[in-house]
């Protein structure tokens, strides 16, 4: 998987598109972006057009550092860019990934949008780059996205403490889960069955 970071690569089903992020929508983002919702999680600080242009221009140089593969979510049933989620902390000769830095529109979120978001990537990391394991990291106060996270199947694990540090420098403690390849094929039937028709 030498090229992995040089593919461009898209996943789409019924309910989304995931394209490879780029500079192309910011416009796009910056109708859904400004939202402490967002940033509140996040390493990012996103309050203005200048935030915005050094996120997307971190989240660019990611990639091309090889650190993550990015993708824009566009939401096929208004037609508009929901989000954004990754691929990173890829580890290719134990094939293992973590599926995260996933964020939405307020209007997009609890909807169907994220789980056929993760169910695109899920089965991309299982079924195309052969994977053993696909990992998850949420902050231990952010139990909409612990729940969201347990609802895809995933097996909680444990607390990373001191994982990562917040837009206002403080260090958080993070959630891990984690869906590993042999319990994809059961999930895949139990959870995603209207994906894969």
């Amino acid at each position: 998987m030498n090229n992995f970071f040089q593919e461009e690569i898209y996943l789409e089903n019924n309910y989304i598109k995931l394209v490879p992020f780029s500079e192309n929508y910011e416009e796009d983002l910056r109708k859904i972006i400004f939202d402490d919702e967002i940033t509140k999680f996040t390493g990012h600080h996103i309050v203005n057009s200048n935030d915005l242009k050094n996120y997307i221009e971190r989240t660019i140089t990611n990639r091309n550092e090889k650190l993550s593969y990015p993708f824009i979510v566009i939401d096929k049933i208004s037609n508009q860019v929901a989000g954004s989620t990754s691929f990173g902390n890829i580890i290719f000769h134990n094939k293992r990934l973590e599926i995260g830095w996933t964020w939405y529109g307020e209007t997009f979120r609890g909807t169907s949008v994220n789980k056929a978001t993760k169910y695109e990537l899920l089965r991309y990391a299982f079924e195309e780059i052969g994977f053993n394991r696909v990992q998850f990291s949420v902050d231990v106060e952010n139990i909409r996205s612990q729940k969201a996270v347990l609802k895809l199947g995933a097996k909680q694990e444990g607390i990373f403490r001191s994982n990562y540090e917040n837009a206002k420098g403080e260090c958080r403690d993070d959630v891990y889960f984690s869906i590993i390849k042999s319990e994809w094929s059961d999930l895949k039937r139990a959870k995603f069955g209207e994906f894969n028709n």
